[in-house]
Parts: structure tokens; sequence; C-alpha cells
């Protein structure tokens, strides 16, 4: 027994030499968010110089992309959309860069006009359904306008299902739930076919019910056996159920996140409720940098092969996470992490109560992560335990640096005993889970 806590002192003591030196040495990297290395920005470089002179500004039909028109977006960029969602053009509004804008005022729409000739949701009792861990800004934007919030735990298939059919069946005050199909963030998972055959076959309560189909890493593989996503709006269309749903995409990490392309796709009967605002919001969205997109990407076949270089970027760097996790969390009791295989996030689970103390840990040594509870509505995390670990934006370097550091801060954290105190060591371990 003297020697297993010996060779555990030897290792905390080890972790506690690592942090006080990371400590000393000023370092300043920051994981908080998944944005693309800089090195990924610089495949996109080509948008800059597009269109140019020579290339015309002219479409086929004679429409002029520098003057006002086409609210919906360029015809050959709604196509484009369509074909990477699996939905019709006339499904398709492309708009200007940024998708979270497109959710944000979709919501501000049913607010202030409601559904589709419903009513109004401002005055009303708005819940939504968050499964958690989930994206942060998408929890933003419903507290923003004050919409109650409710967990969904989410598993290895998706949101738990029969938590949401009898929310969302039952209960006329939910009126949406946010969902990242493919590559979750944070967890990475893709929703199994059959979570998304009852995501198309809901019957709510309310009328002005939509799935909100955040399906940002459609494209965003890292792995040579890629996870395949059911096309829930052909489900939803087989089960008469197409007017519940929102696809929304965007170019945000294929090309500029700062000035990319973003869509939303939706029924008939949705896509004329959204123009009915945006024909008043705007004379059109920005068509030149639709039209640089469409000269750079023209098809799908070369926005796959813009997003193999990206992988090639990627995917060493998810591999240095979960080799050094397997290396140094490996055997932790209560401690386990995601292995995706694709987008942009690996979920670290702690046991309760950790994932604060390792996070301040790390920002006091010099590493920004996500703030923990930041994956949970209202940025509470019932059990402390979740981190979401964002791989992308450092350089290799930086980022074996980061992980040594992020492993010294996950044991410190785990590290809730002082052995010289008087209890016993084997209930000191079962309790505190000390590795051995």
């Amino acid at each position: 027994m003297v020697r297993r806590e010996t060779k555990i002192m030897q290792t905390i003591e080890q972790c506690k030499e690592k942090y006080e030196h990371y400590k000393a040495s000023g370092l300043k990297l920051d994981m908080s968010r998944g944005k693309p290395a800089v090195d990924q920005l610089d495949l996109s470089r080509a948008l800059l110089s597009l269109p140019g002179q020579d290339d015309g500004c002219l479409l086929e039909n004679g429409v002029d992309c520098r003057n006002y028109g086409l609210p919906a977006g360029l015809p050959a960029m709604r196509a484009l959309f369509a074909e990477i969602l699996g939905v019709q053009p006339e499904n398709v509004i492309a708009g200007g860069n940024s998708s979270l804008n497109m959710m944000f005022d979709t919501v501000a729409q049913a607010f202030s006009k409601g559904i589709c000739g419903g009513r109004p949701w401002c005055g009303e009792k708005v819940k939504f359904l968050c499964p958690a861990p989930g994206y942060d800004r998408h929890f933003g934007i419903t507290e923003y306008f004050g919409i109650e919030m409710i967990n969904i735990p989410i598993g290895a298939d998706g949101p738990d299902m029969d938590i949401v059919e009898r929310y969302v069946e039952n209960d006329a005050s939910v009126k949406g739930i946010w969902c990242v199909p493919k590559y979750s963030n944070p967890t990475g998972i893709t929703y199994s076919d059959e979570t998304v055959r009852r995501f198309a076959r809901l019957k709510p309560k309310a009328d002005d019910f939509r799935i909100f189909w955040d399906n940002s890493y459609v494209l965003h593989d890292i792995s040579n056996t890629p996870d395949t996503l059911l096309n829930l709006y052909d489900e939803a269309e087989k089960c008469g159920n197409a007017d519940i749903v929102f696809l929304f995409t965007s170019t945000s990490k294929i090309t500029f996140p700062g000035a990319g392309v973003a869509c939303v796709a939706a029924s008939p009967k949705n896509v004329e409720w959204l123009l009915s605002r945006i024909q008043y919001q705007t004379i059109g969205p920005d068509k030149l940098n639709q039209l640089r997109h469409l000269r750079m990407l023209p098809d799908l076949e070369a926005v796959r092969a813009q997003m193999a270089r990206h992988r090639a970027i990627i995917q060493p760097k998810f591999e240095m996470v979960l080799s050094a996790f397997e290396d140094g969390l490996k055997g932790l009791s209560g401690v386990s992490w995601t292995k995706p295989n694709g987008g942009y996030f690996i979920s670290l689970d702690l046991p309760r109560g950790c994932a604060s103390r390792a996070v301040a840990l790390a920002k006091e040594a010099g590493l920004v992560l996500t703030p923990a509870g930041a994956t949970f509505p209202y940025g509470r995390d019932p059990e402390d335990a979740n981190i979401r670990v964002a791989p992308t934006y450092p350089s290799l370097p930086e980022l074996e640096k980061a992980l040594e550091l992020m492993i010294c801060c996950v044991r410190l954290a785990l590290n809730k005993i002082e052995f010289s105190d008087s209890v016993n060591f084997g209930q000191r371990l079962q309790k505190y889970q000390i590795p051995t």
C-alpha cells in the first residue's frame, strides 16, 4: 500500500511541476472556440481576387450581381446548397455569411409575426428543447428571447427521443428543438437513422413547432469511415410532415468563417413565410460573395475536394488529442471522451464537480478552454463534468503543449485529497477516484 501511495504522489508531483513550468512560461493559447486555423483559411485565398475584372459579374440570365435583386440568392448558389443538403433548389434561400444569423432571424420572425399565420410567440409561453451537451450559441439565441430551455440528454444515437416525443406531443408551449445532427457540437456523434425517422414522425401539440436542424458539419469528415446522416427532409416529406423542418448550413468552415455564404432550406410553405420577412429586410444578399464562391467552388465535387484539403490539416490534430488522452487519461475513473469521425470538437467528461476546476487551472497557466458549463443551457452543467475540446485552431506544436498542460490540469482537478491526512489510503482512493 505504501508503494501505491508513493507512486500516486510521484505522478501528482510531476503534474504539479509541469503545471508550474507552464504557468511561469507565459503561455498564451486559446482553444475556446472551434475556429479554422490560419493554414485552413489560406485554402480559400483565391476568393480574395474573385470575381476578377475579366470574369464578369453577369449571370447567364443577364442578372448583374453588382446590383439589387434576388432576395433568395443566386440560383446556382441555391442549387449547390440543395445538392449539399439533399433538397430541391426551390427549397433553399441563400443569404449572407452566417447561418446563426438566419436562425436568429427565424426565431425573431416567429416572435413578431408568428409562423405561417400562427400566433406571434411574443407574449406567449415558449419553450425549446435543448439536447445537451450542445452548441452554446443556440442556447444564447433562446436565452436572448427569454425562451425557457429544457435539457434533453444526448447519447450515441442522438437526443433521447422518448423524452423529446413526450414534450413535443403533449406540451403546446414547446415550439422548437435545436439539433446539430452530424458530428454534433460538442460530442461529435451523428444521429442514427432511427432517431432521424422519429424526428420526421413527430406529431407536435403546437402547430408552429419547428425542428432547427443545424447541419453545420454535413461535409466535415476526418475519417476513412465517415458517418452518414439520413435525410430528415425526405423522411418528413414521406410522413406529410415537411413543414416542421428548418435546415441550416453554411460555408463557414469550408471557406472563410467571416465571409462565407449561409442558407436555410425548408418546405415551400416555410420558404414563402421566410421570404415574407426577407423581402422587407433586404433588397438582396451579397451576390458578389455568392458569385465568388461559385467561381471557386462551382459544384459539389469541387466542395468535396476543398474539404479533403481541410481534412489533411485537421485530422492530425484530432489524432494528437486522442493519442494524448489515451496516454495521459486512460484508466482515470469517471473520465471519458468521444472519438468523432468528423466535425470540430471532442467532448471530454470528468467526474462530477471537476470540470470548472480543470478549466480554471488551465486558464491560470495560460490555456483558455471553453468555459465549463457552456455546452448546457444557461451555462450551467448540472454535473460540472463536461469540457469541450477544440483542437483545430492551434498549430501542432502549440496543440502538443496545450494537451500536456490540459492533462496536468485534469489530474490536479481530480486530486482532491491531501496524502498527509489520517484517512485510510485505500478509502481515499475509492472516494476520490484517484488512479494508480
